[in-house]
């Protein structure tokens, strides 16, 4: 409650702030911004008190010699404890600071690993999940760079799904995905076991990352890939090397090279944002450890294994039998339950819990 009572204040500040920024639009957008930020906090801690007021008025009237009164408190008590402690978790879980990136847009990139062609297979079979299930959210999907294998796989797919909150059911797809499977090519029926790479970055603004020009080296060149003509004849490919950390981006979809330059740059901008998030969280970083994984790149999340049709998620030790609607996008059934894990952690972080 001293939480609450600090952002209410804090929300009456905002108010007034608002009344007196002098014309000033970017400060005045700013602290509508912020106030918008809070006040499902305020209005739900109204709520609360409310209901909070309610039951002590039925308790007080539990012992009451009136037996109508008192079966009437005991009716009373029946339904509104159970929303008094669903609203407490709620405002709880308001209270957890939440990943900034959460509502970002995001740029997911897909590699083969081992396995090779079939690796590479996979990685478009992943893509294909990733699209069906931005596509049921009514995201839109645009593919940024891509290295085909030439039967039908990729080498790498990099693409952006556009969505609010995008960022925050997406991110639990990063990490290894292990697939099992008899390949096509396999005559002799043996399984054979491949892996893919997923990352999962979220989209980030020129003013969140400011790349100096003396920081990075721009190399032109022909495309190698289909495109038509204008890619074939025109230099428009564009790739990027960051000196710092040695990140190298490479686009050639687009068919200008002002446009493959734009795209390399947010997905540029995208990883540095990702590696100095990972930094702080570990120069932060207790003994505390998450429950759905350390969310580390060589970390194997999920297997597939198609000879059981079985998807397992190593994080959580759930496993789903029915692996061709997942491949077609279902993964709410994981993402959720990740969800919530990590939800139950973080207020463990702070000591908001209800073990509290």
């Amino acid at each position: 409650m001293e939480k609450i009572a600090t952002i209410e204040s804090r929300f009456a500040e905002l108010g007034a702030l608002l009344e007196h920024t002098g014309g000033d639009y970017q400060r005045a957008n700013e602290l509508a911004k912020e106030r918008a930020d809070i006040e499902p906090v305020v209005s739900m801690a109204v709520e609360f008190r409310k209901l909070t007021k309610q039951i002590e008025e039925a308790q007080a009237l539990e012992d009451s010699a009136d037996g109508d009164l008192r079966e009437l408190a005991l009716l009373e008590l029946e339904t509104l404890r159970p929303k008094a402690e669903q609203l407490e978790k709620s405002l709880k879980s308001l209270l957890v600071p939440r990943d900034p990136r959460d509502d970002r847009n995001v740029i997911v990139e897909i590699r083969a690993g081992t396995g090779g062609d079939e690796a590479g297979l996979f990685a478009a079979e992943l893509f294909r999940c990733y699209s069906r299930y931005a596509e049921r959210k009514k995201w839109p999907v645009e593919i940024m760079s891509q290295n085909e294998t030439g039967i039908g796989g990729f080498k790498e797919i990099i693409f952006l799904v556009k969505g609010k909150g995008a960022y925050s059911r997406l991110k639990f797809e990063s990490g290894v995905h292990r697939v099992q499977r008899v390949p096509v090519t396999e005559s002799s029926g043996r399984i054979h076991t491949s892996t893919i790479t997923v990352a999962v970055l979220a989209e980030v603004d020129e003013i969140d990352i400011q790349i100096p020009e003396s920081d990075i080296k721009i190399d032109i060149y022909r495309s190698a890939g289909a495109g038509g003509q204008n890619v074939q004849k025109n230099s428009t490919a564009v790739r990027l090397t960051h000196f710092p950390t040695g990140i190298v981006v490479a686009c050639q979809d687009e068919r200008s090279q002002l446009q493959n330059r734009l795209r390399a740059l947010s997905i540029l901008r995208a990883r540095l944002y990702d590696l100095e998030v990972l930094k702080r969280q570990s120069d932060l970083e207790t003994a505390r450890r998450s429950q759905v994984g350390s969310g580390e790149r060589s970390e194997k999340i999920r297997t597939y294994n198609f000879p059981q049709s079985r998807v397992t998620d190593h994080r959580i030790n759930m496993s789903q039998f029915n692996i061709a609607t997942i491949l077609d996008g279902e993964i709410d059934v994981f993402i959720d339950e990740l969800s919530i894990r990590q939800e139950t952690e973080r207020l463990a972080a702070t000591g908001l819990d209800d073990e509290e």
